[in-house]
């Protein structure tokens, strides 16, 4: 990070905007490199991105703005923008150049957004980004000439492969000490009139004056944002005041809101006209051919259900080995705390509740990285805008656009970032159903229920030489369960809160490219670093109340005791403790080898030592069954214990007993809290994860009081279906209340969802009891 207090006095503030997938974020990353910062503007969720870079002794704050195809401020995305650029934004303040990226391969449509950045007045640089795709093309730009016309700096790059960013740094830097070029004139002069006498008349009503900039704004954008702050104050008497100007601009020929593109685009062709040559026949491109198998109506959307499988499938994989490398951190971490501390409570608050909440925590990290790496990967080949055009016609069957695919998406690995994404929706209606159906993707915290219930419950049966596993497959349809119900509930609210016809979807579709491995892991580092701010400190809180309700108000002397017993034998049969996990460790190897003669006899002479130091180790053993049952009275006397029996009347038709009702209420701040929970709540300690032997056969062995296995296979699914489908996430709906500006909303939210998993719940563990109990599977 830079020294803040150098730079106060020669800081320069530069803005940077563009059209989307122009690699506006690319450029942004190589210019500041690690020194950025992400936050949110006052007020709003829109989020502000800052980074610093420095060049020939100066120092310059990039502002990231959010990609947009006008400066036309219909959203508050785009007034947050306008904001920013008018200098109006106070804790960004003023700005001393644009720059303005444009695709090199499609710069006349790209030049609509530079017309508008010019008409403010602002010095500005334009980079033209993928010079390398236009070049491939055929595509030739004269620079100069475009600089001439232009009257402003205008810089190739390769902003993907780090080609002339010290250029475009230096341009920067030159254009913060020249004065502004002159806007091109494109309105008649009877627009301009029409804006000055509207200009007067906002004034004589109260409003405070604004650049003559924003109300010509105000005449072509009908129905933006502006026309709601502007006329706030007094509506009765202002709008008609602007319809009437439009009306009059109307009628002398100059029809709001089309005259805008008309006469931007003209501009935008001729001042390219001379300048930019482009071959008269297309060369067909690597990506047309990838577009007519990826966005084909099958082939598209095969390839997409396998894409999709293929990422889901190598989470489940690769995940496994790392979590238990954090999971193997932990525990070390808990036993050297632990041998450090006498039994009490202390000793037991940083080890089942300080350590095991960063434990949970850090766990799911490989599993977040991974999910937020595949993620980048498509959105930085070009392939995530192909997937939004793909499900256009699926959501408009549900009344959602396209442009919904991409938060929905995003949603899937946390729905905070899917949510604050909505705000690229224009259409209010599609926006509000999206945020209410974005919480039911299964983001990565309900991963670890599904792989507990999964790896307890289902056989581990394997195809294609291991390929295809049924524990992947139970992942992937748990995964999916909550879209797949998302399809109906959308439905249900366009067609009921929410009506009204679904507008067209527009996105362009970028050229395919290979990834860029700093692109994708500073996004990877950027993501995953939010997630533990985000979530740690309320998992971590909720891991220490869970422990503080498990272990008040009883009395724990009785249990220290045995501890301190089972210590002191631990140290005494050290050895034999240890030979003991090297024979089972040499039996679970040889039982996996090929059964031989030999093998065989090995695994009984190893069976036989087992035996006879677990008889040396009884006294161990039953103190360690003493500890238990007096740590399960305990758990039953505690209030968490007394909270789980009054809710159990309300759980048991769903197959649940009141300890899985504990745990569901324990995890409603967050949903990955329920592991630790369990571990807790069947005296494993909240040291424990999906992963966890331990766990799984406490699960296994858990009985109801006349002997019934409390967990089947029907239990475990409703347990999932719940855990798909409910609002088991303050922050998600903390973020709900923040977007929608209305506390109704999050609480519309929570109930909805939990009404909804609830039932489903219960008819899942209903119907399959019913299947089970026929012998039908």
């Amino acid at each position: 990070m830079l020294d803040q207090a150098q730079t106060l006095t020669t800081e320069r503030t530069v803005a940077v905007i563009g059209n989307p997938n122009t690699g506006k974020s690319t450029l942004f990353t190589a210019l500041t490199g690690v020194h950025s910062r992400i936050g949110n503007y006052p007020g709003v969720t829109v989020e502000k991105k800052l980074g610093w870079f420095q060049h020939e002794g100066q120092s310059v704050r990039l502002v990231d703005l959010p990609g947009t195809y006008s400066l036309s401020p219909r959203t508050l995305d785009e007034m947050v923008s306008v904001d920013v650029l008018l200098g109006s934004q106070p804790d960004v303040g003023s700005l001393d150049a644009i720059v303005c990226i444009a695709d090199a391969s499609n710069l006349e449509r790209n030049l609509y957004v530079v017309s508008q950045v010019l008409d403010l007045g602002l010095p500005t640089v334009l980079v033209l980004n993928m010079w390398d795709v236009a070049t491939e093309r055929g595509i030739q730009i004269d620079v100069a000439e475009l600089e001439r016309r232009l009257g402003i700096t205008v810089v190739p790059c390769e902003a993907h492969k780090r080609k002339h960013i010290d250029a475009v740094r230096t341009a920067i830097l030159r254009a913060c000490d020249q004065k502004a070029a002159t806007p091109p004139d494109l309105f008649p002069a009877r627009f301009t009139q029409e804006a000055e006498q509207l200009q007067s008349d906002l004034q004589q009503h109260g409003v405070a004056q604004q650049p003559i900039y924003l109300i010509k704004r105000l005449l072509l954008d009908v129905g933006g944002q502006l026309e709601t702050t502007l006329t706030r104050s007094n509506p009765e008497e202002l709008l008609p005041r602007i319809k009437a100007a439009r009306e009059r601009l109307s009628a002398a020929g100059c029809r709001v809101p089309s005259v805008e593109a008309k006469l931007r685009y003209a501009w935008a062709r001729q001042t390219l006209k001379g300048v930019m040559t482009v071959p008269e026949k297309r060369e067909t491109t690597l990506t047309d051919t990838l577009d007519r198998w990826l966005t084909h109506k099958f082939w598209g959307l095969a390839i997409f259900c396998i894409t999709m499988f293929v990422v889901f499938q190598s989470i489940s994989t690769v995940a496994e080995p790392l979590m238990s490398l954090f999971e193997y951190g932990q525990t070390q971490v808990g036993d050297f705390i632990g041998s450090l501390l006498p039994h009490g409570p202390l000793r037991s608050l940083l080890v089942h509740g300080v350590v095991a909440g960063v434990g949970g925590i850090l766990v799911f990290l490989p599993q977040i990285c991974l999910l937020f790496l595949f993620i980048a990967l498509l959105e930085d080949c070009g392939y995530m805008a192909r997937a939004a055009f793909l499900m256009d016609k699926l959501m408009t069957k549900v009344g959602l656009s396209g442009k919904s695919f991409v938060p929905l998406m995003s949603s899937f690995a946390c729905a905070i970032p899917g949510i604050m994404a909505t705000r690229t929706i224009e259409n209010r209606r599609d926006r509000m159903v999206t945020i209410l159906i974005a919480p039911l993707m299964s983001c990565s915290a309900r991963a670890p229920v599904y792989w507990l219930m999964i790896a307890a419950f289902f056989p581990p049966i394997a195809w294609a030489n291991g390929w295809i596993t049924l524990h992947g497959l139970m992942l992937f349809t748990m995964t999916f369960f909550g879209a797949i119900v998302a399809i109906p509930v959308a439905w249900l609210f366009k067609k009921t809160l929410f009506k009204g016809e679904t507008p067209p979807f527009v996105m362009e579709l970028p050229t395919y490219k290979w990834p860029s491995p700093v692109i994708v892991l500073h996004r990877v580092f950027e993501r995953a670093a939010a997630f533990v701010m985000r979530a740690g400190t309320l998992i971590l809180a909720t891991t220490i109340l869970i422990w503080s309700a498990s272990y008040f108000p009883s009395d724990h002397s009785e249990e220290y005791r045995i501890l301190g017993q089972i210590d002191q034998l631990e140290s005494q049969f050290q050895a034999e403790l240890e030979e003991q996990g090297a024979l089972e460790e040499s039996l679970e190897t040889l039982q996996q080898t090929e059964a031989t003669p030999d093998t065989t006899a090995q695994i009984a002479e190893i069976q036989q030592k087992i035996e006879a130091i677990e008889s040396q180790l009884q006294p161990l053993q039953e103190l360690k069954e003493t500890h238990n049952a007096i740590a399960e009275e305990l758990l039953a006397s505690s209030y968490l214990g007394r909270l789980g029996k009054t809710i159990e009347p309300a759980v048991k038709p769903l197959g649940w007993d009141w300890k899985i009702g504990v745990g569901v209420l324990a995890s409603f701040p967050a949903r990955e809290v329920i592991i630790s929970t369990l571990g807790t709540i069947y005296s494993l300690g909240s040291d424990v994860d999906e992963n966890s032997q331990g766990l799984q056969t406490a699960v296994q062995s858990a009985k109801w009081p006349d002997g019934r296995p409390v967990y089947s296979i029907p239990v475990a699914i409703s347990i999932m279906v719940f855990f798909a489908l409910c609002a088991q996430c303050a922050s998600t709906l903390l973020v709900i209340h923040r977007e929608t500006n209305h506390w109704g909303w999050a609480v519309f939210t929570f109930v909805y969802m939990t009404s909804l998993a609830y039932v489903a719940a219960w008819i899942a563990f209903v119907v399959s009891s019913a299947i089970l109990n026929s012998g039908t599977v």
